[in-house]
């Protein structure tokens, strides 16, 4: 029997040691990476972030159940998925995610795409990668027909509520700023928070996207008592959010969202979300449907 070397047996150990530990970096820094498609079709099972107050886009609806316009949109990106995968089952979960933590959230693996109301842009793009364009709105500002702000001029001396971390925060700086406009900002956590304020009379005003403000006092049940301001004073491209450098499942995202563009589908979507609201499509609106629509 061959006598084993302690020192030769203690090098060849240190040896895989290494070996070990640089092929855990090279699979950490995979998942780091992503692979969405393969991190489903292990688990069986795709998880979905979503806002909870950002209707019509992602509310949770009177049974508790997430739902909006953006959450359709994902249920289409999860049957695409499916089918990408051939697995006869998978399970969908849904995450509630602030407006702070949602990008964090999909940079972790927390959730594999985040469907709410978020706007892509290039700062943004450095973390994470976007989707289509599923919607495009603009700043405005919300207030009390009692006291109306009609125009982002009449500001001037008022106390605005935003939801910190957003791009309508950085957005109504800037406007105000550069418009030479006095107002005060009272940066908030949640749109219920800015809704609040401004029902208390505690703010003149709550600054979000256009048709954020319109899902919102849609849900007060009264809306004689709201006027939302005539102007913007930003452009918000909506995408949903997937993790970055992960092309294979951001094209079966966008196959999914091109089917749906490209079809009646996004009629109906459309005129089950916003046609509530009275909102209609703008041409540019249009547009961004038609240009996204793109052929196999």
């Amino acid at each position: 029997m061959k006598r084993i070397n302690l020192s030769e047996w203690s090098i060849r150990m240190r040896f895989v040691v290494t070996v070990l530990l640089v092929l855990s970096s090279f699979q950490g820094q995979a998942a780091e990476s992503g692979d969405t498609l393969a991190k489903i079709k292990e688990s069986g099972a795709m998880v979905i972030g979503y806002r909870k107050n950002s209707p019509p886009f992602s509310f949770v609806d009177g049974q508790g159940n997430p739902s909006g316009y953006s959450i359709d949109l994902c249920k289409r990106v999860a049957t695409a998925v499916q089918k990408q995968l051939g697995i006869r089952e998978m399970s969908v979960t849904y995450v509630p995610l602030s407006a702070e933590e949602r990008l964090a959230a999909v940079t972790s693996g927390k959730v594999d795409i985040e469907c709410g109301a978020t706007t892509n842009t290039l700062s943004r793009q450095e973390l994470v990668d976007f989707t289509h364009i599923t919607f495009v709105t603009g700043g405005t500002l919300l207030s009390l027909r009692s006291a109306p702000i009609r125009l982002m001029s009449d500001a001037g001396g008022k106390r605005i509520a935003v939801v910190a971390g957003t791009t309508t925060e950085s957005a109504l700086k800037t406007y105000l700023s550069e418009a030479l406009i006095d107002a005060e900002m009272e940066l908030v956590t949640e749109h219920d928070d800015g809704m609040r304020l401004l029902a208390e009379k505690k703010v003149d005003a709550f600054a979000s996207d256009r048709l954020v403000l319109l899902g919102l006092v849609k849900n007060t049940g009264d809306a004689s008592k709201f006027v939302v301001s005539d102007d913007f004073f930003s452009y918000e491209p909506y995408a949903l959010v997937v993790r970055r450098n992960d092309a294979d499942f951001r094209l079966v995202a966008n196959r999914a969202l091109s089917d749906v563009f490209r079809a009646e589908q996004i009629g109906i979507l459309y005129r089950k979300w916003f046609g509530v609201i009275g909102a209609r499509p703008s041409g540019l609106q249009m547009a961004v449907f038609h240009l996204q629509a793109l052929p196999e």
